[in-house]
């Protein structure tokens, strides 16, 4: 068995790693003729973070995507928790409860308060009681900064404050993964870094994260492990450290080379 990366001297984040809990293996995803994700296998393990980094259309979002088969795959399999992905219904939608997802575009019920929205999941998928789902959601918008928001609707907050409600709201189902599809990509910048110190907390409290980001301060600090995509591919995955200095591949150094210079 590999040998474990030691963190990176620059994360607060101890190496954790449990037994496998998402296994992507040999996955492919057409869209018609379009190659999007091409015999892609991919290991996530029990509390640790991977950071899915690289260039524009490398399948980065879709691979995220599939994980909870909001896209579907062509072959492959895709296991959560010893449990293959069901196909439909009732036993994906059960699935789907374990895997947390937070979105580009925050996805909020414009209709619904915020805790509203926090609560909507938990009463209806979870049948609890409005009561208890209520005082859980007001510790859970606590926790991410936005406790004394949670009467009013969703156009009253700036977007970081609403991608924040977003993180609560996955939260509140209790997932056993939480996935982020570039979560901070239509914030604007001064909104980023509250969005990305709520899931540093998240990573340091020990939970599964995969997450899709250009943040590469955020893949330094938090991830115990970079994935690089390329063309539908994985092409390399190190230690945050090993990674940003002696990246492997050509398609790594190029995309590196890129985001250090402009």
């Amino acid at each position: 068995m590999a040998t474990e990366d030691p963190a990176p001297a620059t994360s607060n984040i101890s190496v954790r790693r449990g037994d496998p809990l998402v296994v992507v293996k040999d996955v492919q995803k057409h869209y018609g003729d379009f190659h999007a994700l091409k015999d892609v296998s991919l290991t996530v393990n029990r509390g640790e973070v991977v950071v899915v980094i690289g260039p524009s259309g490398s399948g980065k979002s879709t691979l995220c995507r599939t994980i909870n088969r909001l896209e579907t795959i062509t072959s492959g399999t895709i296991t959560i928790d010893g449990k293959e992905l069901p196909k439909e219904g009732k036993a994906l939608a059960g699935l789907r409860a374990d895997v947390g997802m937070v979105f580009q575009s925050f996805n909020l019920f414009s209709h619904l308060t915020i805790l509203e929205n926090v609560t909507l999941g938990p009463i209806k998928v979870k049948k609890m009681k409005k009561a208890d789902a209520e005082a859980e959601a007001k510790m859970l918008l606590d926790r991410v900064g936005v406790g004394h928001q949670a009467s009013k609707l969703p156009a009253q907050l700036s977007g970081g404050q609403q991608q924040r409600v977003a993180i609560a709201r996955a939260l509140a189902m209790k997932p056993k993964v939480m996935l982020f599809d570039e979560p901070t990509s239509a914030l604007d910048p001064e909104m980023i870094n509250e969005v990305l110190d709520v899931m540093v907390g998240l990573a340091q409290e020990g939970m599964t994260m995969v997450v899709v980001t250009h943040e590469m301060g955020f893949a330094r600090k938090a991830a115990d492990r970079v994935v690089f995509m390329a063309d539908g591919q994985i092409i390399e995955e190190a230690s945050p450290e090993e990674f940003f200095t002696h990246p492997k591949s050509d398609r790594a150094k190029d995309f590196l080379s890129k985001l250090i210079t402009h």
